[in-house]
C-alpha cells in the first residue's frame, strides 16, 4: 500500500504552493504530525500533514480497520502580522493527533478544543471544522481507501463555541455571515450573539 502523506504534500503544494516553513510535533504513542506554512499575500495558512496516514476510526468500533475509513488534514488561514500565529503551530499537531490519541472522528461542524488559546493572547481556544473541497480539494486514493479531505478550521471564542453547543454549527456560521465576520482575523471579537 502506497504512503498517503507524499500525496497529501503534493495535493498541498498544488493548491497552496511552496511551503515558507515547517515544523513536526512527535507525541508519545502517535505518529509525526507536522505543519507546514504557506504565505499568501496578506494570508498566512498552516496545514497539518500526518493525520491523513491513518483511516480515522469509530471509536465505538470493536476493532480498528486499518485500511478503510475517513482521513483528512487541517487547515487554518488567518491574516498575517496582526498576532504571533506561528505559535499555533503546536495545538493544530494537537488536533491533528486527536484522532490517534482520543479516537475522534474530525468531521464537519465539529468542535475541537485545546484549552488554551490558539497562540499568545489569541481570543480563541477551540476551533469549528468547515466543509472541505473549498482552498484544497479532496484527494482521491485507490481503493479501498477512502479520499483524503482537507478541512478548513474556524477559530472560535468561548463564548461562540457555548453558544454553538446549543444552536449548532450552522446557526453559528449564519451568524459570522449576518454579522460580516472576518474570520480570518486572529485578533477579532466575538460575534454578537443575543
Amino acid at each position: 500500500m502506497a504512503d498517503v502523506l507524499p500525496l497529501v504534500e503534493a495535493r498541498l503544494r498544488t493548491a497552496l504552493g511552496e511551503p515558507d516553513a515547517r515544523a513536526a510535533v512527535t507525541f508519545l504513542g502517535t505518529d509525526r504530525i507536522e505543519v507546514l506554512r504557506f504565505q499568501e499575500g496578506d494570508i498566512v495558512r498552516y496545514a497539518t500533514l500526518g493525520m491523513s496516514a491513518h483511516p480515522m476510526t469509530d471509536p465505538t468500533a470493536v476493532v480498528a480497520d486499518p485500511v478503510r475509513g475517513p482521513r483528512a488534514e487541517l487547515v487554518l488561514s488567518v491574516r498575517s502580522g496582526r498576532a504571533d500565529t506561528d505559535k499555533v503551530l503546536r495545538p493544530l499537531a494537537v488536533l491533528a493527533a486527536s484522532p490517534q490519541v482520543e479516537g475522534l472522528v474530525v468531521a464537519p461542524g465539529a468542535s475541537l478544543d485545546v484549552g488554551d488559546p490558539l497562540w499568545p493572547g489569541a481570543p480563541f481556544t477551540s476551533v469549528l471544522v468547515a466543509e472541505p473541497g473549498g482552498l484544497v480539494e479532496d484527494l482521491e486514493l485507490d481503493e479501498p481507501l477512502d479520499p483524503v479531505r482537507f478541512l478548513p478550521l474556524l477559530p472560535m471564542t468561548p463564548n461562540e463555541a457555548a453558544w454553538k453547543r446549543v444552536h449548532g454549527a450552522q446557526a453559528l456560521r449564519e451568524r459570522w455571515l449576518n454579522h460580516g465576520t472576518d474570520l480570518r482575523d486572529p485578533s477579532r471579537k466575538s460575534v454578537p450573539l443575543e
